[in-house]
């Protein structure tokens, strides 16, 4: 069993900036990919940005340059940094974690999702 806890969601106007924070607990052996994936109303769900075990990240286009994705390997804490933010940034957030657990195959785990508002 894999757990991860969200936190960092809210309401903030355009311009401002928020930090999302995902931190996996568990039967956790090693952390391979984790990244941020959006939601929005009526739209299916996209990849924010990802971050691989060693290092490597990747980017939506329309965040680029926006936002910064990081992690903290002893905390098993995935974070997303975001700047300039945008109305059509509106979204709810999930962090995806790929795990190689104690026991059994590798598997993927989704947070419960964040809800992010953008205010014009």
């Amino acid at each position: 069993q894999v757990q991860l806890v969200e936190s960092g969601g809210g309401l903030v106007q355009a311009g401002g900036s928020l930090r999302l924070s995902c931190a996996a607990s568990g039967s956790i052996f090693r952390i391979n990919a984790m990244g941020w994936y959006r939601q929005a109303p009526g739209k299916q769900r996209e990849l924010v940005a990802r971050t691989t075990s060693g290092g490597s990240t990747n980017y939506a286009d329309s965040v680029q340059g926006r936002f910064i994705i990081s992690r903290d390997y002893d905390k098993n804490t995935v974070y997303l940094q975001m700047n300039s933010l945008k109305p059509e940034d509106t979204a709810d957030y999930y962090c995806n974690v790929g795990v190689f657990p104690l026991e059994g195959r590798p598997l993927t785990s989704w947070g419960q999702g964040t809800q992010v508002t953008v205010s014009p």
